[in-house]
């Protein structure tokens, strides 16, 4: 944009190029840079929300009252196309009347039936984010404890937890402690996991206590870690393992380096496994930086499933987008949303993930508490 400044939602939807009626459809072609540096004109993949997916929930077959989700606060396809989603069972007193909670798991088909659920016994409090490594176990960690959990893929059996729940790695060990951002053993409100496909390696955004990035190996010994509180000084100018606020998301790309989204940062910082920093992703740079009430724009990242992962997409919690970015040069291609409640629209847009197809399914957790599909229409070249 002119003068190099934060991209408006207006100025970004009036840059992008929207077929049929919006804002229905994700935004179509621009030029972009290709693998040996020539610029070519391809066309990103354009979208459109499904209005009918999922199917609508079952009734419970102790109560009979229907499932109503809580907030959704992560999902994540296993290798048979299966959608895993957590929900945090938070219904409110008018629903809790008339419906019951569903299961804090529910996992769909892409016809969009329910297929499994499942509530454990024993969950991180404030459950947040989930993750499916390549054998299709089932990971997920919890904002309000100290816990990642790792579930067999039918989500009957505990495999493995990180962390002591209510334990938290701060001066006094509760949640309320000052962070200590160091321990070996505990974690601080962590917010994702990713895990490494060649060695089974786990990488926790430990984020919303601490302010790290901590690496246990398969079986939940402690390897590394890397990051710190960041200043305002620091995030304007993209020091890199300098986190501003919250870690909230962690990723590993097909090119093996990781990517960490830098909320209240407005960016992804890109690291190599042992934390070396690489770059900086941004994401709508600058907005509301200064602004003590904006939560920030770099929530989640999933990546295009071409074998390069040309694109990435982000969600922001904040503005309520969905951005393309290109994963090459970090140059943002458009975005789409608005704030509401209709087909389409986003309230609290948390987390995604794509299908073996391309199509982009999103969660979103306060005031939204559903997940939408997002269908793919026409494929980039």
């Amino acid at each position: 944009m002119p003068g190099g400044g934060p991209l408006s939602r207006r100025n970004v939807l009036k840059s992008a190029a929207i077929v049929g009626v919006a804002p229905a459809v994700m935004p179509g072609a621009f030029t972009v840079l290709d693998a040996d540096a020539r610029t070519t004109l391809i066309a990103t993949p354009r979208f459109r929300v499904d209005p009918f997916w999922p199917k609508p929930l079952p009734r419970d077959p102790e109560t009979g009252r229907y499932w109503v989700t809580g907030e959704v606060a992560g999902n994540a396809f296993d290798s048979r196309n299966r959608l895993y989603t957590i929900n945090r069972r938070n219904l409110t007193e008018t629903e809790l009347r008339v419906a019951t909670p569903s299961p804090a798991f529910v996992v769909y088909d892409l016809a969009g039936n329910v297929v499994n659920s499942a509530t454990p016994p024993v969950l991180p409090d404030g459950v947040h984010g989930c993750f499916v490594d390549r054998w299709d176990n089932v990971w997920i960690a919890g904002n309000g404890d100290a816990i990642v959990q790792k579930y067999t893929h039918d989500l009957r059996t505990l495999l493995l937890q990180i962390g002591v729940k209510g334990r938290f790695d701060s001066s006094d060990g509760t949640i309320a402690g000052t962070p200590n951002n160091s321990s070996r053993t505990f974690l601080n409100r962590p917010a994702d996991i990713a895990v490494d496909p060649r060695n089974g390696d786990v990488y926790i955004a430990d984020g919303y206590g601490n302010r790290r990035v901590v690496v246990f190996d398969r079986n939940g010994n402690y390897l590394r870690q890397w990051g710190e509180q960041g200043t305002l000084a620091e995030a304007e100018t993209g020091v890199g393992g300098k986190f501003f606020q919250v870690v909230h998301g962690v990723n590993l790309g097909n090119d093996g380096l990781v990517y960490v989204n830098d909320r209240k940062g407005n960016r992804i910082q890109v690291f190599e496994k042992d934390g070396a920093f690489v770059r900086n992703i941004w994401v709508n740079r600058g907005y509301s930086l200064t602004d003590p009430a904006s939560p920030g724009t770099s929530w989640d990242l999933a990546f295009s499933k071409d074998r390069d992962q040309k694109l990435i997409y982000v969600t922001d919690g904040e503005e309520q987008l969905l951005w393309t970015i290109t994963h090459r040069d970090g140059r943002t291609l458009g975005s789409y949303g608005r704030p509401g409640h209709m087909a389409g629209d986003f309230t609290y847009v948390h987390t995604l993930d794509l299908d073996s197809r391309g199509d982009i399914y999103t969660a979103e957790t306060i005031g939204g508490r559903r997940v939408q599909r997002f269908r793919v229409e026409a494929r980039g070249h």
